[in-house]
């Protein structure tokens, strides 16, 4: 805590009861388990390896258990290649979530979003802390540390680990992880980003020895073939629907295949329509399979994607960056969205 005793406070505060509550839970814990959402993104994955890395600084027996494996794109993350994956080791993840005295939620408000782990969660007897940044958490937890506010889970988690006096125990790997998932979850720092408190923090982890430049170039910079490709043809297929400043990418389950598709490889496609001045928001459809496709919607200005796919597709998300699923094939889900999407022209600006 003193290298910030110069700096400003956060605007951010956590409860110090919960701060406080949260310690005590860890320094009497055994067996620690982190998880997080099916299909991480950088914020799951930032927070739940720069967790990982500071209770095994405090001594700590600690697993990050997933429901499936990282992407390829944050293979480099350190703390990643120990992840036990159910998708991998499945009665190895069961077993570490059945035996757990503490579990750590990273960065989802629902036990549904940890998919096939979802039993073993809730049927878990371990105390349970939350910490996310996600609107209207629905999850029982001893603590919820919930700030839809923060732009990231990782900046929430230095938040706290700043306020229980444990940013002493960052060291460069886990400050790599801390900067990638405020990274990924800003789109470089280019969407709600405008909170002071991010580059306090920056500034911090800097300090501990990050390479920003490098951490820059391999999320957002580096490609394998097939995702440049899957990446340009997509951008090739976007529909414009000018009267509703809206753009849409989608790809099939064929499609994908043909690309050799990879968890990650459209990561940020949904993003490249809002250099479009007159596109206001993105949508992009990805049919995973012939009965679910994944929705994720990227906007600009104060226009709510979150309340798009609250709505209509069972996610949500934050004013600007938002996901949900449909059950159903691709043409289906083109139907639905097609339907809804003069209902929102009101809320344009």
């Amino acid at each position: 805590m003193a290298e910030f005793k110069k700096q400003p406070r956060f605007r951010t505060r956590i409860a110090p009861d919960l701060i406080e509550t949260v310690r005590q839970l860890v320094l009497t814990s055994k067996d620690i388990v982190i998880t997080c959402h099916v299909s991480p993104d950088g914020d799951a994955l930032g927070s739940s390896c720069a967790l990982w890395f500071v209770l095994k600084a405090l001594g700590k027996t600690v697993n990050i258990v997933t429901a499936d494996c990282a992407p390829r794109t944050l293979q480099f993350l350190p703390g990643v290649r120990d992840i036990v994956a159910a998708t991998r080791q499945g009665d190895r993840a069961h077993e570490l979530l059945s035996k757990a005295d503490l579990i750590f939620c990273m960065d989802f408000n629902d036990p549904e979003r940890v998919d096939r782990l979802t039993d073993a969660l809730t049927n878990s007897k371990a105390r349970k802390v939350v910490i996310d940044h996600h609107l209207d958490p629905r999850i029982e937890a001893d603590v919820i540390i919930s700030h839809p506010e923060v732009s990231s889970t990782s900046a929430l988690l230095y938040i706290f680990f700043w306020q229980a006096g444990w940013t002493r125990y960052l060291n460069r790997s886990s400050a790599a992880c801390i900067y990638t998932g405020m990274m990924t979850d800003t789109g470089n720092f280019s969407y709600n980003s405008n909170d002071p408190d991010l580059y306090l923090i920056i500034y911090d982890l800097m300090r501990k020895g990050i390479d920003k430049d490098n951490l820059y170039k391999l999320v957002m910079n580096t490609s394998s073939e097939s995702r440049v490709r899957i990446m340009g043809y997509g951008q090739y297929r976007m529909q414009i629907l000018p009267d509703h400043r809206a753009a849409i990418i989608m790809l099939n389950s064929a499609e994908l295949r043909e690309f050799d598709y990879n968890k990650g490889d459209t990561e940020g496609l949904v993003n490249i329509p809002l250099s479009i001045p007159d596109v206001t928001y993105s949508v992009f459809l990805r049919e995973d399979d012939k009965n679910c496709v994944k929705v994720s919607m990227r906007s600009k200005g104060e226009f709510s994607v979150s309340r798009i796919c609250e709505e209509n597709f069972g996610g949500g998300g934050h004013t600007n960056a938002a996901g949900g699923e449909f059950h159903g094939p691709l043409e289906q889900a083109l139907d639905k969205l097609l339907e809804i999407i003069p209902n929102y022209d009101k809320y344009l600006q």
